[in-house]
């Protein structure tokens, strides 16, 4: 029973040792100043907000992506280019024809790949292996403030 208590009234001079310590730094009169090369270095102005791209340029970009003779228009055949590349890759025996099969061939390999014991079933360990993996969204690229700084 000492030992608690000799324990627990160590922690409290401890802890009440630690408070006074951390209120005697809060209480200093000037704090440092920071050296002068850094202050020099700091820009006069706060840095600009990076530019954003607008709806507009955003669709400049996907259009000029579909107007594939750089024509200024985009014809019904550019329209669906990619649309023919995708049934392509999903017709394997290029008969110009989509079974069900062909069309859910990528589904069938997944369901293949995640049924770990060949049971025909996923069980709820198997199921959680299908789920969609997001890449997290990019970071922008900024050049570090000192590199912006240069006289």
């Amino acid at each position: 029973m000492r030992q608690f208590l000799a324990g627990g009234l160590a922690a409290l001079l401890l802890v009440a040792g630690a408070l006074f310590w951390w209120k005697s730094l809060a209480r200093a009169d000037s704090p440092v100043p920071p050296p002068p090369a850094a202050v020099a270095a700091l820009p006069a102005e706060p840095l600009a907000e990076p530019p954003k791209a607008s709806e507009k340029t955003r669709e400049e970009k996907r259009f000029a992506r579909y107007d594939r003779d750089k024509n200024g228009m985009i014809a019904r055949d550019e329209y669906l280019h990619n649309r023919r590349k995708a049934f392509a890759r999903l017709d394997t025996n290029g008969d110009g024809r989509l079974s069900f099969e062909e069309y859910a061939i990528a589904t069938s390999k997944k369901f293949a790949g995640a049924d770990a014991d060949r049971s025909g079933t996923l069980t709820p360990a198997e199921f959680a292996t299908t789920r969609v993996v997001r890449k997290p969204a990019a970071k922008p690229n900024c050049p570090p403030a000192s590199a912006t700084t240069d006289s």
